[in-house]
């Protein structure tokens, strides 16, 4: 014979995961605030930022998306920074530049 399924226990478990997913995304996204430097700005100068990225043009996101996927990739950005690795340059540490 089947067992009848818990349908409160099932709903409750995805609601549980659901809940550690969007907190781990928020999580994500602060970690990224600061791999990328923007954690210097002010939250109204980051709520701008974001606002104005929101209202872009598909041209200047992709040229956006480009400099993003090369900050993910390692590769050197604007002001330099930290890669996907979280280690950033040397001397922004206060180490000997890279040789």
């Amino acid at each position: 014979m089947k067992k009848p399924r818990d349908l409160d226990a099932e709903l409750q478990a995805l609601q549980q995961r659901a809940k550690a997913l969007k907190g781990r995304r928020v999580t994500q996204f602060g970690e990224l605030v600061i791999a990328t430097g923007a954690d210097h700005l002010s939250i109204e100068e980051l709520a701008g930022a974001l606002a104005a990225a929101a209202k872009a043009d598909a041209s200047t996101r992709e040229a956006w998306r480009r400099t993003g996927a090369g900050f993910f990739q390692g590769q050197s950005r604007t002001g330099g920074g930290a890669g996907r690795s979280g280690q950033g340059r040397a001397a922004d540490r206060g180490g000997a530049p890279p040789a």
